[in-house]
């Protein structure tokens, strides 16, 4: 499948000017450092660009701001509701999560993941 080029230009352009939140989680995320799941930064899915897709398991993380305004909040459900269509799960979190809470949000992207690790086993896991 052919990408779009404007798709592209832009991914590549988010890639070059991610914020600090989304260099945060990068930094846990990138290289299989995250239970070796492969990672993804501003990947694009069909006709949408999203922060981070985990493409084996179908998961997308999502970062927002307080730019996040209703208009956009209006473009997410439609943008939701076609990633869903093609089988993927999406997690958000807010900026303030990063700063205030990395271990939990990467404990939410466990869970995610592996849902059937108990907690002793997260242990011997490298998050």
């Amino acid at each position: 499948m052919k990408l779009n080029n404007k798709l592209l230009h832009n991914s590549k352009l988010l890639r070059k000017q991610q914020t600090p939140w989304e260099s945060r989680l990068w930094y846990f995320l990138r290289g299989k450092r995250f239970l070796n799941y492969k990672f993804k930064r501003q990947y694009i899915i069909g006709e949408f660009i999203v922060d981070f897709c985990c493409f084996k398991e179908k998961l997308i993380i999502e970062l927002d701001g307080s730019q996040h305004n209703d208009l956009l909040l209006q473009k997410d459900t439609i943008r939701d509701s076609a990633l869903r269509k093609l089988g993927y799960k999406k997690l958000r979190f807010w900026n303030n999560e990063i700063d205030e809470n990395i271990e939990g949000v990467l404990e939410k992207i466990l869970n995610h993941l592996s849902p059937i690790l108990s907690p002793g086993r997260r242990e011997e896991k490298n998050i």
